[in-house]
């Protein structure tokens, strides 16, 4: 719960700057979840030996445990324990490995402790190795909280700070499911530049309604889950789980409890049909059937079937994690919600995109569907699955709902101009503000040379390409790291040249393949001094420090969420960033 912008109670005493550990489940949600179902496996192995144990009478087949006539006739080695009388033996030994389990988890989780600066959060970990990880608050580039399906049962949520560098993250794994939400609101709060005066007032106001970080439970009077209505400590634990199961992913007191974007389940089922892993599903059962008719039955068995039956679960996954999917503005960013039994939100605050690709299948050309993807600091891997749902900002949608997306991530003046630009050359073949490719590079890109182009703006710069794969990829001048020119033999003939932008790796590869070489050169001279200059004019790194200048869209529902829309930043653009005069890049 919160005091006039405040943390109180929980959140006010994990951000007092001193070592906490975490909650009490961490263990076993980590790890000690197989150790469960080893003992389940286990004990259910042993169900016929303990109904003999307590009731006193063999399995139906007579003889001994073992069903046989001599001990371990089948090979089973709890029966031969058994029948040598062992069975005290294997009991203490089982229960002397168990506590060691045990013991070594509670020493961990004791070992496990983190704190929250006004600057900065460290974790450290470790027994024999001991790890101490610390991540700046002014280099933060999101925070991700993740609610997996079994630590929901224990109340329990893991929060992920993402910082700058390669995979670069510090994860606080487990809290209470109800401190994570308020958490994340504080750590966002002090990277976006508070006053140090404001965290001293934040601290003292940890009165006795202070929190047990290693149970997680409050001990003031209500307690508050993130989206439903405030529960009273004294209500019972059940009802807290069902409080807590029922909540919308979405804060409703700092987003708006209605996504901007809704995608159905029939939506969802068609852009994962019409897709290209489906085109390879089928050529690949086309080669099992083929195999089956010339008698290839190993190469079935072993190679082709269990590539069909893992593609299964490729489509489940991919389904449920974009299932319950949500989208909103908030006064530290953008919101990002997902999942359907484990759930997941991902929040970007301010300036933490280096790049946003729009792209369109051509199997979801009839439809009319796009995706958004990004490249984001700390999930740069392109290829690992985990970072996925860190760079797929719009899992699909329509024109109207990459408009709006658009409008999160590229709030005021200067972001719609560039939402007119990106709608405008989504479909369209040529034109429409870009500066298209020659019709000199039809003999390298004889589908897609049309759809070639460029277009600037005051703190952009916009990349149209593909014939079969739809791409239009938007790089901010302020997160520009640096600008190739390359040119070969065959664009030097042709004088041609190739463009190729480098921000962070990630998804987005903003790289136009052929144009003019005098537009490459004057669009290198003139895009160079911009990104310089873009760098230095830009502060959003520490967003609260302009809120004088944040204006509220009118059409969002702030009026009853307080700072819930997405911020616009009016700030007066470099005038070397306008666009080259050498480029036709003027909206017509």
């Amino acid at each position: 719960m919160t005091t006039g912008g405040l943390p109180t109670g929980a959140t006010a005493r994990l951000v007092d700057g001193e070592w906490h550990r975490l909650h009490w489940a961490s263990p076993l949600l980590k790890g000690g979840f197989w150790l469960v179902a080893i003992v389940g496996f286990v004990l259910a192995n042993l169900r016929e030996r303990l109904v003999e144990f307590f009731i006193g009478t063999g399995p139906a087949n007579g003889g001994g445990p073992g069903g046989g006539g001599g001990p371990g006739d089948n090979g089973d080695i709890i029966a031969m324990v058994y029948d040598r009388g062992q069975t005290g033996v294997a009991i203490l030994v089982i229960a002397g490995i168990l506590l060691i389990a045990v013991g070594s988890f509670a020493v961990a989780w004791r070992m496990h402790s983190f704190r929250i600066g006004a600057d900065a959060v460290e974790v450290r970990s470790g027994v024999l190795f001991r790890h101490h990880r610390k991540a700046r608050l002014d280099r933060l580039q999101g925070i991700h909280i993740t609610r997996p399906l079994f630590a929901r049962f224990f109340g329990a949520a893991k929060i992920e700070l993402s910082v700058a560098g390669q995979d670069a993250k510090v994860e606080l794994a487990y809290l209470g499911s109800g401190q994570v939400d308020e958490l994340r609101r504080e750590i966002l709060s002090r990277a976006s530049g508070v006053r140090a005066e404001e965290h001293t007032a934040t601290a003292n106001a940890a009165g006795a309604g202070a929190v047990n970080a290693e149970t997680g439970l409050v001990a003031d009077a209500t307690t508050t889950v993130a989206g439903a209505a405030p529960v009273k400590v004294d209500d019972g634990l059940l009802q807290r789980r069902v409080h807590e199961l029922l909540a919308p992913e979405l804060d409703p007191d700092t987003a708006p409890p209605e996504s901007v974007v809704k995608i159905t389940p029939g939506r969802l089922i068609g852009s994962l049909v019409l897709s290209e892993f489906t085109v390879v599903l089928l050529l690949v059962i086309a080669g099992l059937f083929v195999s089956t008719l010339w008698g290839h039955r190993f190469f079935v068995l072993f190679l082709l079937l269990p590539s069909v039956i893992g593609s299964l679960g490729y489509y489940w996954r991919r389904f449920s994690k974009s299932l319950r999917y949500s989208i909103a503005g908030t006064a530290d960013g953008v919101r990002v919600g997902f999942g359907m039994f484990s759930t997941s939100n991902d929040t970007l605050p301010p300036g933490r995109i280096h790049a946003i690709e729009v792209t369109q299948p051509i199997l979801w050309r009839p439809a009319g569907w796009w995706m958004i993807r990004i490249n984001r600091a700390g999930h740069a891997s392109s290829r690992s699955g985990s970072s996925q749902p860190h760079t797929l900002l719009l899992p699909v949608g329509r024109a109207g709902d990459v408009q709006k997306v658009l409008g999160l991530l590229l709030p005021g003046s200067a972001g719609q101009e560039i939402q007119e630009l990106v709608l405008a050359g989504l479909s369209a073949r040529s034109g429409n503000g870009f500066a298209d490719a020659p019709r000199r590079a039809f003999s390298l890109r004889p589908l897609s040379y049309r759809r070639t182009g460029l277009a600037v703006t005051s703190d952009a710069v916009l990349l149209r390409s593909g014939f079969i794969w739809r791409r239009l990829s938007v790089v901010p001048l302020a997160r520009l790291q640096s600008l190739h020119v390359a040119q070969g033999p065959v664009r030097r003939a042709l004088d041609l040249a190739q463009l190729q932008f480098n921000t962070i790796a990630g998804p987005v590869r903003a790289t136009l393949g052929v144009i003019g070489r005098r537009e490459a050169l004057e669009a290198f001279r003139l895009l160079s001094d911009g990104a310089v200059r873009a760098a230095e004019a830009d502060g959003s790194h520490r967003w609260a420090e302009s809120r004088e200048h944040v204006v509220l869209s009118p059409a969002s529902p702030s009026a009853e969420h307080g700072a819930a829309a997405g911020p616009i930043v009016e700030q007066a653009a470099p005038s070397a960033q306008s666009a080259p005069p050498g480029l036709d890049v003027s909206r017509p």
